[in-house]
């Protein structure tokens, strides 16, 4: 009886994959794996692709998730160097460092490691915030905050320890949320409310100072100004004199020049815009508009 090529080529293939199935697996990127021989550790294998096996249940292979996982601990109440009460979150980035360590640990149960790692945390955050001053962690002052330093020893508290016993590695901790409890809150607003005081007071005398300073510079260029201008004021009115002075001889020789011309400075004014003027013609010194000068009309500049 002939045999269909079909049937005997899908037969091996079928064979093929199941042998493949039997004596390969695979590992992929975001993983790590594990393999016993009867139940005894033989092997940890960290890079991805395919790997030789024995069938089970000679060996069985136990894979684990090797991304970061994320374990957040729950709100607990720690005290501070000076004695203040704080309610404190931390957050954790882990994964899986020393997959045998890990198996034997925890049988590669996730949930066992972060109930392991939850005292751990805790007990690290205990220890570094009684070591801690309630201002480096909460302040009207930005510069005087010591979050980071606070967190890098919480991470230094943990690091070794999961490192060694349980084979994870802790990528990542934080403060994730502080609170203050009901009892220390008026207190602590107080505080930040006699700091922002502070801080004003500090800046309204420096405010005043600077003002004061601005002051006296102002007050000091004006009074220098001023007296320069007084000074070139004399200065400037003694050369007037001067100058007056020699009209004033010159007056003195011709006294009919000088009421002429004292004339003529009142009769300026009155003629600088246009007016009527009801006047009696010998009215000095619009006398001189009729060409005399008081009664005496030979004595008029104006007669020719």
């Amino acid at each position: 009886m002939k045999r269909n090529p079909i049937t005997i080529i899908t037969g091996a293939v079928l064979a093929v994959i199941f042998v493949c199935m039997l004596f390969t697996f695979q590992v992929r990127q975001t993983e790590v794996a594990v393999v016993t021989t009867f139940g005894n550790y033989s092997r940890s294998i960290t890079n991805a692709g395919f790997q030789f096996r024995l069938p089970w249940p000679i060996q069985k292979i136990y894979e684990f998730d090797n991304r970061i996982q994320t374990f957040e601990r729950k709100f607990d109440q720690s005290f501070t160097k000076d004695q203040i009460s704080l309610i404190i979150s931390v957050y954790v980035g882990w994964r899986v460092a020393d997959p045998r360590m890990f198996l034997e640990s925890f049988n590669g149960d996730v949930t066992k490691a972060e109930q392991t790692l939850e005292p751990v945390v805790r007990n690290a955050k205990s220890g570094v915030i009684g070591q801690t001053a309630f201002s480096d962690l909460i302040s009207t002052n930005q510069a005087e905050l010591r979050f980071d330093e606070v967190e890098t020893k919480m991470l230094d508290a943990i690091q070794a320890q999961v490192r060694r016993t349980y084979g994870i590695q802790i990528e990542i901790l934080g403060v994730k949320r502080l609170n203050l409890p009901a009892s220390v809150t008026s207190t602590v607003f107080e505080r930040m409310r006699a700091e922002r005081q502070r801080l004003v007071s500090k800046y309204q005398s420096e405010g005043e100072r600077a003002a004061k300073v601005i002051r006296a510079t102002a007050d000091g260029q004006a009074n220098e100004i001023t007296a320069r201008a007084k000074s070139e004021a004399i200065k400037i009115a003694g050369e007037a004199e001067t100058k007056a002075a020699e009209y004033y001889e010159t007056f003195k020789k011709e006294p009919d020049l000088a009421v002429f011309w004292f004339q003529l400075k009142a009769l300026e004014p009155s003629l600088k815009e246009r007016s009527s003027l009801i006047l009696g013609p010998q009215t000095v010194p619009f006398n001189l508009l009729n060409g005399v000068s008081g009664n005496n009309a030979t004595n008029s500049p104006f007669q020719k």
